[in-house]
């Protein structure tokens, strides 16, 4: 085992450079910068997106020698000075190189707009992410499973034929549409306002005693979360099921069946085993999407400022450090999750041997 675990993690250096290297070669055809947005901003050019969307008419029109929109009448020194700041004036495989020395050493920098670094900017934004993403997968797993083995042992009844039809809504509402029903619902919208609209904790949070910082913390969450989950835990529970009447149908429980245990022993003592490791295996997708990037809108209708407004905020006004140190960051905890789910493989059915097969 430990061979295969060595061989996982020395994968990743690979795969995480191949990573870095795609994004970067993207980012070098994608037209605007950081320094076109200082250049804009400077000759009124508006706001971030009239780099790359057109937005400013006037300054595309104007391309002066440097290549820069909207960069008329300021001096050339100026614009070579901004080059330099920002580590422009050096070749992109130069910079590539530097880039990736400083991330193996885990400095991501500083954000070119923001003055503080790239750690504790992520850090500002982490409760929000840690909010949606361990709570939603702790939610959808602990509705998803007991659900989806009740429906496979219910298989073709009437509880079965209700619980899909819910199922099936619910992954048809997209999260977002979701959310804004429980705000027009709930949250002061329309009928009830039993919800707050914003942020994890009310004002004043920090002198409450700690039950009531609980209560309220539980109290702000309740929807956000509630929204994340509705597709995570349809797709699930139908995944649970299916996989548990794969394992119903096969000969080793019609046995166990036939040696006269209970139904409780047969689907606990050896059905449970073998059908809950393709559901396993689905933890890291779901982690990961609703930690990191999945929450975007979510946090966008309930005014909540986590890791997925920080990155599409980072895309829009080129903010080169907070986007690549944050993809280096979250690529590499995605890798280690995957090596952690062969891991639980192994603790949920010990029979598994990964050393027996090529990476």
């Amino acid at each position: 085992m430990g061979a295969y675990i060595l061989r996982r993690l020395l994968l990743i250096i690979p795969t995480l450079l191949g990573i870095m290297v795609i994004n970067f070669s993207l980012v070098q055809f994608v037209p605007g910068g950081p320094v076109e947005q200082i250049l804009a901003q400077l000759e009124g050019g508006g706001d971030a997106f009239d780099s790359f969307s057109g937005g400013a008419t006037e300054n595309v029109e104007r391309v002066n020698n440097s290549g820069y929109t909207g960069a008329q009448g300021l001096p050339q020194e100026f614009i070579d000075e901004l080059e330099a700041q920002f580590g422009f004036d050096k070749p992109p495989l130069e910079r590539f190189l530097l880039m990736m020395w400083d991330y193996m050493r885990f400095d991501f920098g500083e954000s070119y707009f923001r003055s503080i670094s790239v750690v504790d900017l992520v850090l500002e934004k982490m409760p929000v992410s840690i909010t949606l993403g361990l709570w939603t997968t702790l939610l959808a797993y602990l509705i998803s499973i007991p659900l989806g083995i009740k429906k496979a042992v219910r298989d073709g009844t009437s509880f079965d034929t209700w619980t899909s039809a819910v199922v099936i809504v619910a992954y048809a509402i997209p999260g977002f549409l979701f959310a804004i029903l429980l705000l027009v619902l709930f949250a002061g919208g329309s009928y009830f306002k039993i919800f707050p609209l914003r942020g994890l904790t009310s004002p004043g949070w920090e002198d409450l005693n700690p039950v009531m910082q609980v209560l309220d913390y539980l109290h702000h969450i309740a929807l956000p979360v509630l929204a994340s989950t509705i597709s995570a835990f349809a797709g699930l529970t139908l995944l649970t099921k299916n996989s548990f009447l794969d394992e119903i149908r096969k000969q080793y429980v019609v046995t166990a069946k036939a040696k006269g245990l209970s139904e409780g022993k047969v689907l606990y003592g050896h059905v449970f085993r073998n059908a809950m490791l393709i559901v396993i295996s689905g933890f890291p997708a779901v982690f990961v999407s609703v930690f990191f990037g999945g929450s975007l809108i979510i946090e966008t209708i309930f005014s909540l400022d986590g890791l997925g407004r920080l990155g599409f905020e980072a895309v829009v006004n080129r903010d080169y450090p907070v986007m690549f140190g944050t993809l280096f960051a979250f690529s590499l905890i995605g890798l280690v999750v995957g090596l952690l789910t062969d891991l639980t493989y192994i603790w949920v059915d010990p029979r598994i041997d990964f050393e027996s097969r090529e990476t």
